[in-house]
């Protein structure tokens, strides 16, 4: 073996340290938090609450007992701000401190008689949406929910879909999806698969469908035919449950009570509509007289409970 001579020595050993240096700094580098990947985010459902639950109570209440319990968003209702607008009270304002404390506005109820047959009413509903339509834009609210009526057993798939297409057209300037929501009272459009339709057959991407599980079951919805229906088609769904002496076609919307304690399959439809894409928001939708008697926080509270109880028994996110 031949000696190495001095250079070679000095360059060989620059060499060790320059590449015991560049590992040192890989070996920092990974290391080091700020290169460190980041984990990948945890889906969960987003959580609303719908004021109808805790109706008694005033607005600003509302919103406190929501973002309290630790709501993600909170369903409004137009009457509410055409009120609180009334009081000399500003709704950018009002937009300005949903946001302060955290909580979106996935919806607001809603845009009623939606779908008149008349001109001349049709031109009057008109002139209302776009009331409600512009209170929506100014709290941030992203959709504002139709109901079909007035009501009527022969209404047209197809002449109603071109009805709720004029209508999500004339939320397009102002910011604001409109929603169609069935309702188990009606004669018309009583079932998830009906208001699918319409919204379908409307041709408007920005369709969607205010869906509930009070709704489906006095309406007699097929749970199975949720499988059929991608995420993106909700905007929001209304989360309850009815107690067994409860009969389907007959129960009245202050029937409901908290998910979970009673007979509804939530747990499945929760897997279901989670395998489909759809994330929520869920929003806690009752109309129980005797839940009104107690303080918002407490109702709130509950809610949110009951809500991840039934998440947690489905198995999905948390």
């Amino acid at each position: 073996m031949s000696i190495l001579s001095r250079r070679e020595l000095l360059k060989a050993s620059g060499a060790g340290i320059a590449a015991l240096a560049a590992g040192s700094g890989a070996a920092a580098a990974q290391d080091s938090p700020a290169t460190k990947p980041a984990a990948p985010k945890k889906e969960r459902w987003k959580l609303c609450i719908n004021t109808s639950t805790i109706r008694p109570a005033p607005l600003e209440e509302k919103i406190a007992a929501t973002a309290k319990a630790g709501y993600d968003g909170i369903e409004l209702w137009s009457d509410d701000l055409a009120k609180y607008e009334k009081e000399g009270k500003s709704l950018e304002d009002l937009g300005k401190r949903l946001k302060d404390a955290g909580l979106e506005v996935p919806n607001i109820i809603g845009i009623w008689n939606s779908m008149p047959e008349d001109p001349a009413a049709k031109e009057k509903l008109f002139e209302d949406a776009k009331r409600r339509l512009a209170a929506c834009a100014k709290v941030g609210a992203k959709h504002i929910a139709a109901i079909p009526a007035p009501d009527r057993p022969d209404m047209d798939v197809r002449w109603a879909a071109a009805r709720y297409a004029e209508l999500v057209d004339l939320g397009k300037p102002f910011g604001v999806g409109v929603a169609l929501e069935y309702g188990s009272y009606l004669k018309g459009i009583h079932t998830l698969g009906q208001a699918a339709a319409i919204v379908m057959e409307a041709g408007r991407p920005e369709g969607s469908i205010v869906a509930d599980t009070f709704h489906s079951y006095n309406g007699r919805s097929s749970w199975e035919g949720v499988r059929f229906l991608a995420g993106a088609a909700y905007a929001v769904w209304h989360i309850n449950d009815v107690p067994k002496e409860c009969v389907a076609g007959q129960s009245k919307d202050a029937d409901r009570i908290y998910p979970g304690d009673g007979v509804m399959p939530l747990a499945q439809l929760l897997k279901d509509l989670w395998a489909n894409g759809f994330r929520g928001p869920l929003s806690l939708e009752m109309f129980n007289r005797e839940e009104w008697k107690k303080p918002a926080e407490e109702i709130a509270r509950t809610g949110i409970e009951k809500m991840r109880a039934v998440i947690a028994k489905s198995g999905t996110g948390a």
